[in-house]
């Protein structure tokens, strides 16, 4: 494992966690929605935007589903392949921050894509199945994370 031949990649990964989570951020703003806690930023007045998920463009939507697909793809496969990055994912409240993302945005997108009139029926298929494949993915970091985070500690 390059970690354990690299140990200061740890030190390199602390530093990539915010720009990780400012993914999540950038997804929520996108859709017009607040997120809550510590990364909370006060919205600017001349900021509001009143586009949601359900009214955005098709093309836009499809792009946020797409790349929050791949966020999750990729930071599952990350913590699946090196469970021991889970503490330094834990430094950053990454448990608080993934949960308040998913019960945020996870409704809003997967409501939007429900009540949109596709014109090709193969573009909601699409668009459903990447957005059931993120929760699956964000649900099985999180079982990740909780497994070496809290679980392993009281076993071992």
């Amino acid at each position: 494992n390059i970690f354990m031949q690299q140990p200061s990649y740890f030190s390199d990964l602390d530093e990539t966690l915010p720009t990780v989570l400012q993914v999540f951020n950038n997804i929520l703003h996108k859709c017009g929605l607040q997120c809550e806690g510590p990364s909370a930023e006060p919205q600017k007045l001349e900021e509001r935007v009143n586009v949601t998920p359900g009214n955005m463009p098709l093309q836009e939507l499809k792009d946020i589903v797409l790349y929050l697909c791949d966020t999750c793809t990729t930071l599952w496969a990350f913590l699946d392949v090196f469970p021991l990055a889970c503490q330094t994912f834990q430094k950053h409240e990454f448990c608080y921050r993934l949960a308040s993302f998913y019960e945020l945005a996870i409704p809003e997108l997967e409501s939007a894509i429900k009540k949109r009139h596709y014109e090709d029926n193969s573009v909601f298929a699409d668009l459903w199945r990447r957005i059931s494949h993120s929760r699956k993915k964000m649900i099985e970091a999180f079982h990740i994370l909780i497994n070496q985070v809290c679980l392993q500690p009281i076993l071992e």
